[in-house]
């Protein structure tokens, strides 16, 4: 069921990742081909199967069908399978599958359009914490700490860079974004987030210059590697943790 359910919320996170970088609305009109504009009927909307049925193409006029759509289906169908063994109540995974497909929805979009539209991240601020007071994994105290400590510790940085750099660092939405992910996660997964993502983005930055495609100003979305970096510290952040933590004795 989980997996089922996720299958049907990676169909919306296709219709949000679509219209909200061009500020369209998410509710109207109707799902449609965006070659020829013909409304996808019932039974040519059904997550995966109609992908597959269709062999990738539109039924009125032929244009392909980007495999990105059935990619998001199943990937969201299978953190939220991942989410329900893991989570320990409900509330908990209502939590987990909150952040991990708002993480699928900002790493495409920023992918796409270098863009963190605030119509997901400051909900999900909201939700990280309301979910909290429910929560067996984090406090109101944590989440509300993550969330200030996501925002204003990537804001700093950003301001600093800017200051001894004379460019911009990061937009706000990254800030936004690490908000976000502290209020699920807490302050220490703003930290494994940050670190993950960053050895992540810093990898693809050297292979971008070792294949000469950029350089070191060139600009990455961040925000794909910050939701990536996320999902992987709700997974095994807190192995992670104790296999830091015991490098101290």
């Amino acid at each position: 069921m989980a997996g089922l359910f996720g299958l049907l919320v990676g169909s919306f996170l296709n219709v949000l990742i679509h219209r909200l970088p061009r500020d369209e609305s998410i509710v109207h009109p109707r799902s449609r081909c965006p070659a020829c504009g013909v409304a996808i009927g019932p039974l040519d909307n059904i997550p995966v199967v109609s992908w597959l049925v269709l062999g990738a193409r539109c039924r009125a006029c032929r244009a392909p069908i980007s495999i990105r759509y059935p990619l998001v289906e199943l990937g969201n169908a299978a953190l939220w399978v991942a989410v329900f063994w893991r989570a320990p109540s409900w509330f908990d995974l209502v939590s987990g599958a909150l952040l991990c497909s708002s993480c699928v929805a900002l790493a495409w979009i920023d992918a796409d359009f270098q863009l963190l539209p605030d119509a997901i991240t400051l909900p999900g601020i909201a939700a990280g914490v309301a979910l909290s007071f429910f929560s067996l994994e984090r406090t109101p105290l944590q989440a509300a700490l993550g969330a200030a400590l996501g925002s204003l510790s990537l804001l700093a940085v950003g301001w600093t860079w800017s200051r001894l750099r004379k460019v911009e660092a990061m937009g706000l939405g990254d800030v936004k974004m690490l908000g976000m992910v502290g209020a699920f996660l807490g302050p220490w997964g703003v930290f494994l987030t940050v670190f993950c993502g960053s050895i992540l983005g810093s990898l693809l930055g050297l292979f971008l210059v070792a294949a000469r495609r950029g350089g070191l100003r060139t600009a990455i979305p961040f925000g794909v590697f910050l939701a990536i970096g996320a999902v992987v510290t709700y997974f095994f952040g807190g192995a992670l943790l104790r296999e830091y933590r015991a490098l101290w004795p």
